[in-house]
C-alpha cells in the first residue's frame, strides 16, 4: 500500500479543500462547531485519496512483478509474501471502498464520484498502456497524483479554482520530475522488460537534465500564487525549503545521475513535496 504516500493522497485531497475556501480553511482552525459536517466530508475525501492510493500502488505491483524481481525483489509478491491473485483482490475492495466514501460527500457526492472515477481512468491507462511508454506514462502518474487536489476543491465547493489549479499544475510537474528521475533507478529492470523509459532510451546523463527541467519548472511556478495573492505570508518561509531543497537535488542529480543517487533524490523529492503541502496548508491561512 505505501502508507506514507496514502497519507499524503489524503492529505493532498485536505490542501484542496483548504485551497478552495479560504473562509472554510479558516472556520475549520478557529471555529470547528459551526463547520462540522465540512471535517466530515474532508474526512471522506482523505478515505478516498487514501484508498484510492493504496489501490494504486497495490495494481502497480502486481503489473510490475517481472520488473520488481530484478530491481526490488524484496516487495511483496517478487518476494512471495503476496500472491499475485491476493493482491487483486486487495485492490478491488480497495476501490469499492474509495468509491462508497466519495458518494458519501455531501452535497457534491455525484462530482465527487466523477473525479474519482477519472482518476481511476488516468490510473488503468498507465497500467495497460502507458506503462512501457515512457515520458507519456509518467505524466499519467503525475496526473494522478495532482487529481487530489481538484477532488478537495470539489469536496469543499463543487468546482475548481485557479490557486488549485496552480498548485496542481506544481504538483504534476515536480512528481514528473521525480518519475523521470525514478526511471534511472530502474532502468536495469525496465531494460529487460522493454519499458522506454528516458533513461532507456537516452542515458542516465540526458535524463537528468529532462528530470531537473520539470523540477525547476515547478519552482518557477510558486511565487505565481503569491503574486496572485492567493496564499498568505506563512507560505514563503515553507516554501523556500521547497523550492531549494529541489534546486539541490537538481544540482546533485546533475552532477552524478547514477542510480543509487537517483533513488536518494527520489525519496528527498517526496519529503520535499510533503513540505510544499504543508507550505500550502499555512498559505491559506
Amino acid at each position: 500500500m505505501r502508507p506514507v504516500n496514502c497519507v499524503m493522497m489524503g492529505f493532498a485531497v485536505f490542501v484542496g479543500v483548504l485551497l478552495a475556501d479560504v473562509t472554510v480553511a479558516k472556520s475549520l482552525i478557529f471555529d470547528p462547531t459551526i463547520v462540522s459536517h465540512i471535517w466530515l466530508n474532508i474526512l471522506y475525501g482523505f478515505l478516498t485519496g487514501f484508498t484510492f492510493c493504496a489501490a494504486s500502488m497495490v495494481i502497480n505491483d502486481y503489473y510490475d512483478r517481472k520488473i520488481d524481481a530484478i530491481n526490488e525483489p524484496q516487495r511483496p509478491i517478487p518476494s512471495g509474501v503476496i500472491k499475485p491473485k491476493e493482491a487483486l483482490v486487495f485492490m478491488a475492495v480497495l476501490i469499492a471502498v474509495g468509491f462508497v466514501f466519495s458518494l458519501l460527500v455531501s452535497p457534491y457526492g455525484v462530482f465527487c464520484f466523477v473525479v474519482a472515477a477519472v482518476s481511476l481512468l488516468l490510473t488503468a491507462s498507465y497500467l495497460t498502456a502507458g506503462k512501457r511508454s515512457g515520458l507519456p506514462g509518467n505524466f499519467l502518474v503525475s496526473a494522478c497524483v495532482a487529481i487530489p487536489f481538484i477532488y478537495g476543491s470539489v469536496t469543499a465547493v463543487g468546482t475548481v479554482g485557479l490557486n488549485v489549479l496552480l498548485f496542481a499544475a506544481m504538483a504534476f510537474l515536480s512528481n514528473t520530475g521525480r518519475e523521470i528521475t525514478k526511471g534511472i533507478v530502474d532502468v536495469k529492470g525496465d531494460r529487460a522488460e522493454g519499458v522506454k523509459t528516458l533513461a532507456v532510451r537516452f542515458g542516465e546523463k540526458w535524463t537528468s537534465v529532462v528530470a531537473v527541467g520539470f523540477f525547476m519548472f515547478a519552482v518557477a511556478l510558486t511565487p505565481v500564487t503569491w503574486f496572485l495573492g492567493l496564499v498568505g505570508i506563512w507560505f514563503i518561509p515553507l516554501v523556500l525549503v521547497t523550492d531549494v531543497g529541489l534546486i539541490v537535488c537538481s544540482i546533485f542529480l546533475l552532477l552524478n545521475p547514477s542510480r543509487e543517487n537517483a533513488r536518494k533524490i527520489k525519496r528527498a523529492v517526496l519529503v520535499l513535496f510533503l513540505i510544499g503541502l504543508i507550505a500550502y496548508l499555512f498559505g491559506t491561512l
